[in-house]
């Protein structure tokens, strides 16, 4: 059985490799990151799922920084995608402190997805976040071929995440993301899914492979508490998004966020009265695979 092969390996070395013993894994691409030079190949990187299970048992009941200290030397072209919620800022910051360790280390740098329909709070606190921390350098994605939420709408229509919610993720957030992915050559990606937001993400590892994406995704938090977040949030005076001190706890888009009443789950307040949990970037890559023709250039 062979392993997961990535589209991010056009950079790779010829050389052949026997990956018949192995049942699942993945490979990673050219790393930019060389002590002596910065076109150097990495070597080919496999990791069974043995191998996995291995990891996460071990990683279980470490604290996120120090999972994070492991990820950043263990997984080459490693990025952090994020929407500045609290779990990201956390994270975010726990890698600012582990660059200042080591200065001359690769960054881990941040992605993140504009879908044109952000609180002006969150674009706010992304300016502040890039002004906090100049060792975390931010990507932004916005929909392919528009900049502006009036662009979106001029090609789709209004309020296209009424009218077609499954079309509106793989616009604004699945094709965006798969673009990151290969653009930067992406091997692994820190996200701040955690356990304790419920749902699908009630029983997640610290780390998995998506293999419809070839891409190992990792969930530093996965065993913290929102409380643990918030607490470190406050101790650490991380700045985050002014939604969170008027009810809300999760924030996404303006049209499909309210906050949160007392005694409901954290993420009650994204899609209210929805049969919906995730934006997608979450979802099996394969959900949106008819929809991938369907993303065109805005009418002139």
């Amino acid at each position: 059985m062979a392993s997961i092969s990535t589209s991010r390996q056009s950079s790779m070395t010829d050389a052949k490799v026997d990956n018949s013993g192995i049942d699942s894994g993945y490979t990673s691409g050219q790393s930019d990151y060389s002590p002596s030079s910065s076109t150097a190949n990495l070597p080919l990187m496999s990791l069974t799922k043995a191998h996995i299970s291995h990891l996460n048992d071990q990683l279980e009941h470490m604290h996120p920084m120090d999972i994070l200290r492991f990820c950043k030397i263990m997984f080459p072209n490693l990025y952090q995608s994020t929407a500045f919620g609290l779990t990201g800022l956390a994270t975010m910051d726990m890698l600012s402190k582990i660059q200042e360790e080591n200065p001359e280390s690769r960054t881990v740098d941040l992605i993140f997805l504009d879908t044109l329909y952000h609180f002006q709070e969150t674009y706010d606190l992304i300016d502040k976040v890039k002004a906090r921390y100049p060792n975390v350098p931010v990507h932004i994605f916005k929909p392919d071929g528009v900049n502006t939420a009036q662009e979106l709408e001029n090609t789709y229509g209004p309020e296209l995440y009424n009218t077609s919610s499954e079309l509106y993720d793989w616009i604004v957030k699945v094709e965006p993301l798969q673009r990151a992915y290969d653009e930067l050559k992406v091997a692994a990606v820190l996200n701040g899914r955690r356990r304790s937001q419920g749902a699908a993400r009630g029983s997640i590892p610290i780390i998995e492979l998506d293999e419809e994406r070839n891409i190992v995704k990792i969930n530093p938090m996965a065993a913290w508490s929102f409380n643990q977040v918030n607490d470190y949030i406050k101790e650490n005076n991380v700045p985050y998004n002014a939604l969170l001190d008027q009810g809300y706890k999760s924030v996404g888009d303006w049209h499909s966020t309210v906050p949160v009443a007392e005694g409901e789950d954290e993420r009650a307040g994204r899609w209210k009265g929805q049969q919906k949990t995730e934006c997608g970037i979450h979802n099996k890559k394969s959900r949106y695979a008819a929809l991938e023709g369907k993303v065109v250039q805005p009418v002139a």
